[in-house]
């Protein structure tokens, strides 16, 4: 907690100017992530950095927006430091979530759905879709069986414009956020080994983090800039 009332005041204003500067610096908003999902992002970007669950030097943050329907381009990798999108594709929901679009989550082993939340990247490891990345479920209740579950990052056939343009839709997985197999090496190479990722649901489902606590985020944040007082 920030006791300060004055300090909290001056950290969460320059906290929501870089929100909102690196959002419209990085086009965010024309390639169609909302600033409300990006905020929710960057709260729990910097409150993982604050309980010291990521490298401090870490900028970047990868944003999935399952509001969003299969066809779109839903996945953002963005160095938020910079203000810039590294990657911006297609990415695939679990096929118990929904056809095109993603309606229903579970954490439950075998469900063969997407989970939502805040997770920390892990190793990469060569498995049957090739080059694949391991993530580390941090919130309770919601995703924090995707280690036991396999759900990890990896390429998919299924992942392409060309699948929806045969379908209608996108391909669907087993939870994985699966990825085109074209760009699937390259995201993993630069999101591994304890990059943020957050999975964001449409609006009716419910979620509700303890990484969206906002003195947290305010903490590092402050550190991360070098403000005074921090």
């Amino acid at each position: 907690m920030i006791t300060n009332p004055a300090l909290r005041t001056s950290y969460m204003a320059a906290f929501e100017q870089h929100v909102m500067a690196t959002y419209i610096q990085a086009g965010l908003a024309s390639s169609g992530l909302s600033v409300q999902v990006y905020r929710k992002a960057m709260i729990g970007f910097y409150h993982l950095q604050q309980r010291g669950l990521t490298n401090r030097n870490e900028t970047t943050l990868t944003v999935i927006d399952f509001s969003r329907s299969s066809k779109q381009k839903r996945l953002w990798v963005v160095d938020v430091d910079q203000g810039r999108v590294l990657y911006h594709t297609l990415v695939a929901h679990g096929k118990n979530t929904g056809e095109e679009f993603a309606h229903t989550f579970s954490n439950r082993e075998g469900s063969e759905m997407s989970s939502l939340g805040f997770y920390l990247t892990g190793n990469t490891y060569q498995g049957k879709h090739g080059l694949s990345l391991k993530l580390q479920g941090v919130d309770a209740g919601y995703n924090t069986n995707a280690a036991s579950r396999a759900v990890v990052v990896h390429g998919a056939e299924y992942v392409s414009e060309e699948f929806v343009r045969q379908h209608g839709r996108l391909g669907r997985s087993q939870g994985c956020p699966a990825l085109p197999v074209h760009q699937s090496s390259a995201i993993i190479q630069t999101i591994k080994g304890g990059s943020v990722v957050f999975a964001n649901g449409p609006l009716n489902t419910h979620y509700q983090s303890d990484w969206l606590q906002l003195d947290g985020a305010l903490l590092a944040f402050a550190r991360s800039k070098g403000l005074s007082g921090s």
